[in-house]
């Protein structure tokens, strides 16, 4: 099944859109790769943001609350794509290339993108369905931290079978 261009399987393990976006990717990669002698190093950049971390990013929320494993494949592919912009073999270290590029690592990618949807619900300029799942954090007596903008983390019976909801990520 098939909804907004994200592959959805059985269990919502979401492992058949990983694969799918995993394998454009690297398409994209393969053919950047082949022109890149021709480019120079802030434009394979430019076009490795446009074709392979546009696509890495899209609807990457869903992806919200998966194992490091389920996710270790897009990370992958966003580590060959910092070799590639540099031009630098598979085995040199990546963390400086990433810094140096100023991206984040595909896990931190997707809580940025949890953290920006619950700020922008909190803030009011979410779409409405986003606006009644946060409730803030209200103390049971006036404490400092009332007005420190927390959100209020759903029951425990909630969080225990339901770990990927953006209501329980988020807060």
């Amino acid at each position: 099944m098939k909804n907004l261009g994200v592959v959805m399987d059985n269990r919502l393990s979401l492992s058949k859109n990983i694969a799918v976006v995993s394998r454009a990717c690297r398409f994209f990669l393969y053919n950047i790769r082949r022109i890149h002698p021709f480019l120079t190093t802030y434009s394979t950049q430019l076009l490795v943001q446009a074709m392979v971390l546009s696509r890495m990013d899209y609807c990457n929320s869903l992806l919200a609350g998966l194992p490091a494993s389920a996710i270790r494949p897009l990370q992958l592919i966003q580590n060959a794509a910092a070799h590639l912009v540099f031009n630098l073999p598979r085995h040199s270290h990546v963390t400086p290339l990433l810094t140096t590029l100023h991206w984040l690592t595909v896990i931190a990618r997707i809580k940025f993108k949890t953290l920006v949807l619950a700020y922008q619900a909190v803030k009011g300029s979410a779409p409405t369905y986003l606006l009644k799942i946060f409730k803030p954090y209200t103390p049971a007596r006036p404490l400092r931290s009332a007005t420190s903008g927390h959100l209020a983390p759903p029951p425990l019976r909630t969080c225990a079978s339901r770990s990927r909801l953006l209501s329980v990520l988020a807060p």
